[in-house]
């Protein structure tokens, strides 16, 4: 009689519960359940008006969505907010990369909370132009802010809409305002074309600049001055505070030769080290006194009613842009028409033509 022996082998594989097994049914009911209890606009909008800030973010994610099934909910969460809106200070922060300005924001935004503000950052980083990825590393930069409570930071990429401003900043404004922001800071890409649209939606606009740079007014377009309430040259410390005295000198030279503002207010020129914290406080009170003088005068709420008919305008526009390339005629046509351009069988002008007319 034979015995029988088990073999058994150290790579032999135990039974368990199967992959299959775990990514079955039972996975995709919880998926489809997470989806089905997705909150709705009204229950978010309680939640940002009570300052919740998971619900705010949340809320920002959503206005931000390109999914068209979000645009209904979008809308009508920001409808449930606009009447708790406009009762903050918007001040636009903007200067050439490598100026300082999440350092100054930060150091700008804990002297606010000290001051019993609410801070909101809504920071634009730029998209690349290949992936259309973005580092979105504005919390990493404000370690100090980040934690406060009484602080929200929001970076957010800026797409491919008008020079880098964020699609839907404007709305998160409001939202931020709503969730109880007295002060919204938004901190655009550098200096270029969002210049333009961050002026567009802010009382007021901060230009950070560097000194020991060579000239001091070169590569400076004009229209960027023009726009500011005041320039600050950062990094006035060390060995670099005498330069920015004279750099400070020169643009208040500069800023008397452009014409008066229609807010009747005179730009001013400060030096501030926002590494050291110097000068900071100087800057606060300048933008008090702005916000002082243009309600006095009633500029203030004129700007923003103008501010508002821009942004219908600007709104309609995107809106036609998005539904005319969204459009499944539009789509086919549209790579026929590129393959055409390849073979140099039409023109850029003659399928434009075409595409408008379908």
């Amino acid at each position: 009689m034979t015995k029988k022996t088990n073999k058994t082998s150290a790579l032999k594989e135990k039974k368990g519960v199967s992959k299959s097994e775990i990514t079955s049914q039972d996975s995709i009911d919880r998926i489809k359940k997470k989806r089905h209890n997705r909150i709705s606009a009204e229950a978010l909008a309680l939640d940002i008006l009570k300052g919740n800030i998971t619900a705010l973010s949340r809320g920002i994610t959503l206005v931000e969505s390109k999914n068209k099934d979000h645009l209904n909910e979008a809308n009508n969460l920001i409808m449930k907010c606009l009447p708790y809106a406009n009762k903050s200070i918007r001040i636009g922060i903007t200067g050439v990369p490598g100026v300082g300005k999440s350092t100054f924001i930060e150091t700008f935004g804990n002297l606010l909370i000290s001051l019993g503000k609410k801070v909101a950052v809504l920071a634009i980083d730029p998209s690349s132009s290949l992936s259309k990825g973005s580092i979105l590393g504005d919390k990493t930069r404000m370690e100090d802010l980040v934690k406060q409570p009484n602080a929200f930071i929001r970076p957010s990429a800026s797409g491919e809409t008008l020079g880098g401003v964020a699609r839907k900043t404007r709305e998160s404004i409001i939202l931020c305002e709503a969730a109880g922001f007295d002060i919204i800071i938004i901190e655009t890409v550098g200096v270029g074309q969002s210049e333009t649209a961050v002026h567009s939606m802010v009382d007021f606009f901060l230009l950070l600049q560097l000194t020991g740079a060579g000239d001091e007014l070169q590569g400076i377009k004009r229209g960027i001055i023009e726009m500011a309430d005041t320039i600050a040259i950062n990094k006035a410390d060390g060995d670099n505070l005498k330069n920015a005295k004279i750099a400070k000198i020169e643009y208040d030279r500069t800023l008397h030769f452009y014409p008066k503002k229609a807010s009747n207010w005179q730009p001013k020129t400060v030096i501030c080290s926002a590494l050291n914290n110097e000068g900071i406080d100087a800057i606060w009170q300048i933008i008090q006194e702005y916000i002082q003088v243009t309600k006095e005068n009633g500029f203030f709420n004129k700007k923003r009613q103008e501010q508002n008919k821009f942004w219908l305008i600007q709104t309609i526009e995107n809106q036609l842009k998005t539904d005319f390339f969204n459009h499944p005629k539009i789509n086919k046509e549209l790579q026929k028409q590129l393959e055409l351009i390849e073979l140099n069988k039409t023109t850029p002008f003659a399928a434009a033509e075409l595409l408008l007319k379908l």
